[in-house]
């Protein structure tokens, strides 16, 4: 017992003090792209060409990054001789339309709280049940370790149900296979309204690498209505937790 005791005090405090310090982002960490259009040398599309998931447009000949494909790889960057797309450590990507993950510039992302009303019912308790539509569990766990004393989801008042009739909403990994669809779907009615939808990493957003595969249904949109996007391949567990406490109205700034 006394042993346990000194092992404790040594840890010190382990919970990370989100959003105060944003703590915990490994050195190679990649987040939202800023993009320079004007850098653009036209005709290059070298970026395009090896952009695994097709997540970069030209328009004009400038480039476009679509977050809700975009496996954060990093090759267009290294592609790019002008450097016109540069990834930030900035992991504040969620979004509740999906317009607005098409990255075209340096504007930072920000999601916007849900109406008055329905931040009346959630913003003090949200429930929630994850849904795992076919997903490599990479996405499953970061969104696990958000339960564990660094990340603490539970301070925000955000915690994981087992059954669906007691969740306010369901978050969803994976690009929703053809075995899940129905599962995933019998999930959503189950739950009572008002509920939302989280869908979270880039197969739940587009089908992620898996896109236009024959099993494969391009996401949760094909199936229930998304109410937040969280990318990334996985999302970082801060990307999930500042997704999450600014859905419901915390940090809205």
């Amino acid at each position: 017992m006394f042993r346990t005791l000194i092992a404790r005090m040594q840890q010190k405090y382990r919970t990370v003090a989100f959003p105060a310090r944003e703590e915990g982002l490994p050195v190679r960490y990649k987040g939202r792209p800023n993009v320079f259009g004007e850098k653009c040398a036209d005709g290059c599309w070298e970026c395009r060409n090896v952009c695994p998931t097709g997540a970069i447009t030209l328009k004009e000949g400038k480039p476009s990054v679509d977050l809700g494909k975009c496996l954060f790889c990093g090759e267009c960057q290294k592609a790019c001789p002008q450097e016109a797309i540069v990834f930030t450590r900035d992991y504040r990507l969620s979004v509740c339309r999906r317009e607005e993950l098409i990255v075209q510039d340096t504007v930072a992302l920000r999601v916007k709280a849900l109406d008055e009303k329905i931040k009346k019912i959630f913003g003090r308790s949200l429930k929630l049940r994850q849904v795992s539509a076919g997903g490599c569990n990479a996405c499953e766990m970061d969104i696990n370790v958000l339960n564990t004393v660094v990340f603490d989801l539970g301070q925000f008042g955000i915690q994981f149900v087992a059954s669906p009739r007691h969740a306010d909403g369901i978050l969803v990994t994976g690009p929703v296979t053809q075995n899940m669809k129905l599962a995933l779907k019998k999930t959503y009615d189950a739950i009572p309204s008002p509920k939302i939808v989280i869908a979270v990493g880039a197969c739940a957003i587009s089908g992620g690498p898996y896109i236009d595969h024959p099993e494969a249904h391009n996401g949760a949109n094909s199936t229930v209505p998304i109410d937040l996007y969280i990318p990334g391949c996985p999302p970082h567990p801060l990307t999930i937790l500042d997704g999450l406490t600014r859905l419901i109205g915390h940090f809205e700034k």
